[in-house]
């Protein structure tokens, strides 16, 4: 389960960034068409900016992607990466 607040700053990608009428979080996005190709692109875009996270293209599955929670559960996921990572580096 994701954080309220994590949920809320991907709401607000899609209402302040994307300009797309908020959701239900378990709307799915690509299904009934809130999301088409463009708008998948600028997402990315504002996820990697918002979360200060890089989505490797290999990474790119549309079922990461299709609701709010789907979305905020892959968040939390590169950002454990992250976080393993650099601490991975800071002892080398």
């Amino acid at each position: 389960m994701i954080a309220p607040s994590m949920q809320d700053r991907i709401a607000n990608i899609f209402v302040r960034q994307l300009h797309i009428k908020l959701p239900a979080p378990d709307r799915d996005l690509i299904e009934d068409g809130t999301i088409d190709s463009l708008a998948f692109v600028d997402l990315i875009a504002h996820l990697e900016q918002e979360f200060s996270i890089r989505i490797p293209l290999e990474d790119l599955d549309l079922n990461h992607f299709r609701s709010i929670v789907q979305i905020g559960e892959f968040v939390q996921t590169q950002l454990s990466g992250s976080e393993m990572s650099v601490g991975r580096h800071s002892r080398v």
